[in-house]
């Protein structure tokens, strides 16, 4: 769990890096320069000797669609959404890990379920925004897009590598990396406009943080740590980067917040926590070990 908090605690100030200094730049582009650099941080550490071919392509779907598809539509969406919506959007994420879970699995987790669909309500009552709700459908899509592809590629990956626990994270890390840059490079010449493209310099400070540490290392973490939860702790984990994402905003940048609103959401997020806790110590479900 602490990797995953961690991690939450990284993400939730990435919100405010994206709209406040690529918005400007390609979508695609910002997805393949920062997968590229994520790459670049597993290359070293790849054993192709530890998996066979098939493995690797498995390996380079799943990073294809957790990072690749996820990025590119998350990134493209604030093109055309706020980020605080955004930061709305993507509490569905706990409810798209739930329900792969249980279609993978093939049974119905009604506790995990429950601490998901609490963490959304947690998620929403905390950046639900105070003006009318005025999204551009395609803005609303491409958020779900991402958050789908997500909540699967985690749950894939989790259960690929429980089925081979001799297998290492590191030794194997950068073949999702590896399919992630294919999607987002093939996307990024087939869409890109290369004329005019140009990066200031603390686009390219942004670029280097994201693509190394909140992409590269905190997506190895979270993957990690993924495998040592059960499905109710890692739903409600999707959705505790949002509280931080608050914070930032209220400290970084200085903007204004509904206290009560802010405390309401704490309460349900701490609720969805507790309810997983009471799955955890009396009524875990089989799938949750």
């Amino acid at each position: 769990m602490h990797l995953l908090i961690i991690v939450s605690l990284i993400w939730g100030f990435s919100f405010v890096i994206i709209k406040g200094s690529l918005t400007s730049l390609d979508s695609s582009f910002v997805s393949f320069v920062r997968l590229g650099l994520s790459l670049l941080i597993f290359v070293p550490l790849l054993k192709p000797a530890a998996t066979r071919g098939r493995e690797k392509l498995q390996l380079m779907l799943i990073g294809g669609l957790q990072f690749g598809i996820m990025y590119l539509a998350y990134i493209a969406a604030f093109g055309h959404l706020p980020a605080h919506l955004i930061a709305l959007l993507t509490t569905t994420t706990p409810i798209f890990v739930s329900i792969f879970a249980d279609i993978l699995g093939r049974r119905f987790h009604r506790t995990a379920f429950l601490a998901a669909a609490l963490a959304v309500a947690g998620g929403a009552v905390l950046e639900f925004p105070d003006q009318p709700f005025a999204a551009s459908l395609r803005g609303v899509i491409l958020v779900q897009v991402s958050n789908a592809s997500f909540a699967l590629g985690q749950v894939v990956y989790r259960n690929w590598m429980r089925a081979r626990p001799s297998l290492r994270d590191s030794d194997s890390f950068g073949f999702l990396y590896a399919g992630a840059v294919v999607v987002s490079g093939l996307f990024f010449l087939s869409t890109a406009e290369l004329v005019g493209l140009s990066v200031q310099p603390h686009q390219a400070m942004a670029l280097l943080y994201l693509g190394l540490i909140a992409s590269g290392i905190c997506f190895f973490l979270w993957n990690i740590g993924a495998r040592r939860v059960g499905v109710g702790s890692l739903a409600i984990m999707n959705n505790m980067k949002i509280p931080v994402a608050v914070i930032a905003s209220i400290t970084v940048l200085g903007e204004g917040t509904d206290w009560p609103r802010l405390i309401a959401g704490w309460l349900l997020m701490a609720l969805a926590l507790l309810v997983n806790t009471r799955d955890a110590v009396g009524l875990r479900l089989k799938t949750d070990t």
